[in-house]
């Protein structure tokens, strides 16, 4: 018998923006949400997913076979992300549980960040700010401070989807840069508009003067960018990663920077995260790192919270979810 608003309980595991839950209430739907000011352990998450229907969560819940195990009568789970990575999609596949996300609404918000740190990290923004606050800020000396600038430089996106598109259209009206990209396909669009050109990993790394990470985070994909391919860049090369802290290797990285292998690094996403606030990379002048922030905007994150609810909604409502990351689950109800 299909199941009626009223009788359908969704947990939603954050503090998330009120657009979304408020369309889920509307619906007719019994929302409870967690509001304590810290995530869930996994035993917090199983034992009131076990009195559940759906679930509206986002990538720091571990969404793994042992609670999926346990979960297996969830009719749907919807994130509020892009990346899936803490999901066992196969799990969730085989048990029949679509998995339904908010792709493509943080292109631009992600983008703008990837700019904002490429830039930062060019001009020793950061640090240059923190000299200001220890009060060194004193007399002009004509050779300290010194950033590299990015005019007619050279480009290059591992993983030219559409946040990486985004990235390259700034960087190429802004600054005139050479777009070069490193993917599984050709992008025809960014060769047509940007006249962006396909190379390999090893071009990628040995001609781009700023690299910019968009993948998604995967087996081939983790632990990609290590000491191995910074020794292949350029030394006056600045590498870009928004998409997951995984992708690249910390230690390498501050190692590549503290030996000049490359000159600096702008970062939305470490390894762990949260970053212990003792990490030499945040003392170091030419790197700049943000904790997890490219898509916090008010309106990307409002029409998260909105796609992530009509997943749910159009699911019970008429079968079907709008932004589903394995659709074969759906035939297997």
């Amino acid at each position: 018998m299909k199941k009626r608003p009223g009788d359908i309980k969704i947990l939603v595991t954050r503090i998330f923006p009120e657009t979304g839950i408020e369309l889920m209430r509307k619906e007719g739907f019994i929302v409870t949400v967690w509001e304590e000011d810290r995530p869930m352990t996994q035993a917090e998450l199983i034992e009131r997913s076990l009195d559940s229907d759906a679930l509206y969560c986002t990538v720091t819940e571990n969404i793994d076979s042992h609670f999926l195990g346990k979960c297996s009568h969830l009719d749907i789970i919807s994130q509020f992300a892009v990346g899936y990575d803490n999901i066992d999609i196969e799990e969730a596949t085989r048990l029949g549980i679509p998995v339904g996300f908010t792709p493509d609404v943080l292109s631009d918000a992600t983008a703008d960040v990837a700019f904002g740190l490429m830039i930062a990290a060019s001009r020793k923004m950061f640090y240059l700010h923190k000299t200001i606050l220890r009060g060194s800020w004193d007399y002009f000396r004509p050779k300290a401070g010194l950033g590299i600038e990015l005019k007619d430089k050279t480009l290059g996106i591992f993983g030219l989807g559409r946040i990486g598109m985004e990235m390259a259209k700034r960087c190429r009206g802004a600054y005139n840069m050479r777009i070069i990209y490193c993917n599984r396909h050709p992008n025809e669009t960014a060769e047509k508009l940007l006249g962006a050109r396909l190379v390999t990993m090893d071009g990628l790394l040995k001609s781009s003067d700023v690299i910019s990470v968009h993948c998604t985070l995967s087996d081939e994909t983790k632990g990609l960018f290590d000491r191995h391919a910074f020794k292949k860049m350029k030394s006056t090369a600045i590498f870009v990663n928004t998409s997951r802290g995984a992708v690249h290797n910390e230690h390498d990285l501050a190692e590549a920077l503290r030996k000049g292998i490359i000159w600096g690094a702008g970062l939305d996403v470490t390894n762990p995260e949260p970053m212990k606030p003792d990490n030499p990379l945040l003392d170091m002048d030419n790197v700049a790192v943000l904790p997890h922030i490219g898509s916090a905007t008010l309106e990307t994150r409002n029409k998260m919270s909105r796609m992530a609810a009509n997943n749910i909604i159009e699911y019970y409502k008429n079968g079907r979810v709008p932004n589903i990351i394995n659709p074969v689950a759906l035939d297997r109800r």
